[in-house]
């Protein structure tokens, strides 16, 4: 009975490693298919563009494979609570970076609409929001995969400060629009860009508040920040 357990134990632990090798891979992609979107806008470069938008099917198949996994894991062997956290928690995650990809992958298509036209200074003052929203979702990774909760309770402090970001490119391409009415399509363009930023900063904290509650059990999402902020 004893060698069952184990090796019960055993193809547990190598089915969820595959898993976790699945998410690791969805992320690293979900990762390059931004920056190659926003450093496509950013040099004009359709090319990069291009192979942002043509990243996203790859990631929707993973994000497909791992959902199956996850259920085929706990399907299988009824894991305990704290591996049952690591199964859910990792298909949370792969359903947020799915989303980050379709917030790339809009930047991607917005960006080539923007590549027809003449060169606009304000495209740079994309720039600090795509820093931060980059930023948030790399911290946001590595509290996932070093569990490390100190580094997930502070996103949230960072996505406010990209959503006061946005708010402030918003006010000034409004401003743009009203002064230059010619070319109001192309400023709806760049704010569409810098909602999505904003969107990928929200997707990337809940990737933190995941990495979290895989750690201790806890739930912190519609909260402040760290539990001692409560």
């Amino acid at each position: 009975m004893l060698e069952r357990r184990k090796h019960i134990s055993a193809s547990f632990d190598s089915a969820l490693d595959s898993l976790k090798n699945d998410a690791l891979m969805m992320s690293s992609l979900a990762e390059r298919l931004l920056e190659r979107a926003m450093q496509g806008l950013l040099q004009r470069d359709t090319d990069l563009c291009n192979a942002a938008i043509a990243d996203d099917e790859e990631i929707d198949v993973l994000e497909k494979q791992i959902d199956q996994e996850g259920v085929n894991l706990m399907i299988r062997y009824h894991p305990v609570a704290s591996d049952i956290r690591q199964v859910i928690s990792t298909m949370k995650m792969s359903s947020n970076l799915e989303r980050i990809a379709d917030q790339s992958v809009t930047i991607a298509r917005r960006a080539k609409k923007l590549h027809l036209l003449p060169n606009l200074p304000e495209i740079s003052l994309l720039e600090p929001l795509y820093q931060e929203a980059i930023g948030i979702v790399r911290d946001s990774l590595r509290a996932f995969v070093d569990g490390d909760t100190e580094l997930a309770v502070k996103l949230k402090p960072r996505d406010r400060h990209l959503d006061f970001l946005n708010a402030a490119f918003q006010d000034k391409m409004a401003e743009r629009m009203a002064g230059d009415p010619d070319n109001v399509q192309v400023y709806f363009n760049l704010i569409f860009i810098a909602r999505a930023l904003e969107r990928v900063g929200d997707l990337a904290t809940n990737i933190g508040e995941h990495a979290f509650w895989q750690e201790q059990a806890e739930d912190i999402r519609h909260t402040f920040g760290a539990p001692e902020e409560r």
